[in-house]
């Protein structure tokens, strides 16, 4: 398995941006209330360091996973990927063989992702087992919680982005 993570350079900016608002804007706001809390003398007993310390490990931990997200990045571009098949970027309308009810997902990269709007990570179990399946396919896709049978009705490409 790859260590690449596919992405846009939509998906890569908007990374970057987080990354950057959590190391120059709330990085800083969190060290200026361990600075006031140490201020107010005995660490031992003091909630408000404590907090503080612990907001600044959980925010640490964010920015280093996102550190690592980019750092692992491979631009992708759309645009260039094949049409007739399943790839990075494409919507593709599925049959549900088991309930019979018609899904859509779009396949995107680290960063674009957005489960509200069925836009679901490329890298996604879902996402792996549609790869490379093409219009008419049956497929059958196991997952956590059992096997997933779907046809694939269409797909389709958002030619704006």
């Amino acid at each position: 398995m790859s260590d690449r993570i596919p992405m846009t350079r939509t998906g890569y900016q908007k990374l970057r941006e987080e990354l950057d608002r959590l190391e120059n804007v709330e990085m800083p706001i969190i060290e200026k209330r361990i600075g006031a809390a140490r201020a107010e003398g005995d660490l031992s007993e003091n909630a408000e360091y404590h907090g503080a310390k612990e907001s600044q490990g959980m925010l640490q931990a964010k920015i280093n996973l996102l550190r690592d997200k980019l750092a692992k990045a491979t631009i992708v571009d759309p645009a260039k990927m094949p049409r007739d098949e399943v790839t990075f970027g494409a919507t593709v309308v599925l049959l549900d063989l088991d309930c019979d009810d018609e899904e859509q997902y779009t396949l995107v990269g680290a960063g674009e992702e957005d489960y509200d709007l069925d836009r679901i990570l490329v890298t996604s179990p879902l996402a792996k087992g549609l790869l490379g399946k093409k219009k008419g396919d049956k497929v059958e896709i196991p997952v956590p919680a059992g096997t997933l049978r779907y046809e694939i009705l269409d797909i389709r490409f958002d030619e704006s982005g």
